[in-house]
């Protein structure tokens, strides 16, 4: 296993809310290298919220383990920023309050010019009280909370929403700033991927409380290609997904040895269709690139 550092862990992780529910995670193992920019990416449902919340110590799991920056959240909390896709925030207190909240809270490590420039970004009322704020506003204030505090990890659930386009910009903007000076690690969940695209280099998917891809992007990407060709036999690769074409038969493959070129036709796929084709085939084998794989007896690429 490789010995980069690592920023989060989880080890056979699985949640259960209620004895009569399927668990939400299920035997759920990852491991994300210090100083990636992560998406977390699943449908709705997937879990996403669940396991962020574990990784900031705010649940704790029903099997299993979960490390932050090399201990139990609950350990690293005063280094770990956490947004919650809820906003808990509180409603009687103007913004400006909440921002000295969050200093006092926060002795030595509180950044007040990036909190300012998240929350006011758009000219929000330092003296608004937080009840009053429309939902995008209340996002602004709660991830200037988590950007100020300065954490060695970012846990950031669906940090997009509510948020208009400008909005969405400049917040991406003020994180990627934050994350290159700071060397900060960062998972921002989401089931819209076009969101994160851009931003992020790692990838964490999740389907059916399961890690079903896990690495770097581009390592996550090269892994795969698409096959297509007159012969629906693509053996020996491991195909993800199979179709029929106009041009012939298609598949999306993990490559197992050379691909033959003068047989198929060789391309790359898009980040967007390698993801929908692991969450339409949930039984293909997960994939644990480089330092992402947790053990290892987790399947590897080279």
């Amino acid at each position: 296993m490789s010995k980069e550092p690592v920023a989060l862990e989880g080890r056979g992780l699985v949640m259960r809310y209620g004895r009569r529910r399927d668990p939400v995670l299920r035997d759920c193992s990852f491991r994300l290298p210090a100083g990636r920019i992560c998406a977390l990416i699943g449908p709705n449902g997937a879990g996403k919220s669940t396991l962020l919340a574990l990784a900031a110590g705010m649940l704790r799991p029903t099997q299993g383990t979960v490390r932050a920056l090399g201990a139990s959240p609950a350990e690293s909390r005063s280094r770990i920023g956490y947004a919650a896709q809820t906003r808990p925030l509180y409603p009687q207190l103007t913004v400006a309050a909440t921002l000295r909240l969050g200093a006092e809270l926060n002795p030595g490590r509180w950044d007040q010019e990036v909190a300012e420039r998240v929350a006011f970004g758009t000219d929000l009322d330092p003296s608004a009280r937080i009840r009053t704020l429309s939902g995008g506003q209340r996002t602004r204030v709660a991830l200037a909370l988590a950007l100020g505090k300065r954490a060695e990890l970012l846990l950031l659930d669906e940090p997009m929403a509510d948020l208009d386009p400008v909005a969405r910009h400049q917040l991406m903007g003020a994180l990627l700033a934050v994350a290159v000076e700071h060397g900060t690690s960062v998972v921002m969940s989401s089931h819209v991927l076009a969101e994160l695209e851009g931003a992020c280099d790692h990838l964490l998917l999740l389907g059916r409380g399961q890690i079903r891809l896990a690495g770097d992007s581009e390592d996550v990407l090269t892994a795969h290609a698409r096959l297509t060709g007159a012969s629906p036999d693509f053996a020996p690769h491991t195909v993800v997904e199979s179709g029929t074409t106009g041009r012939g038969h298609t598949a999306l493959v993990r490559p197992q040895g050379p691909v033959d070129a003068t047989t198929w036709l060789v391309e790359q796929p898009s980040m967007e269709e390698l993801i929908l084709a692991h969450l339409r085939n949930p039984g293909a084998p997960a994939l644990f690139t480089g330092s992402a794989s947790p053990a290892p007896s987790q399947e590897a690429a080279a």
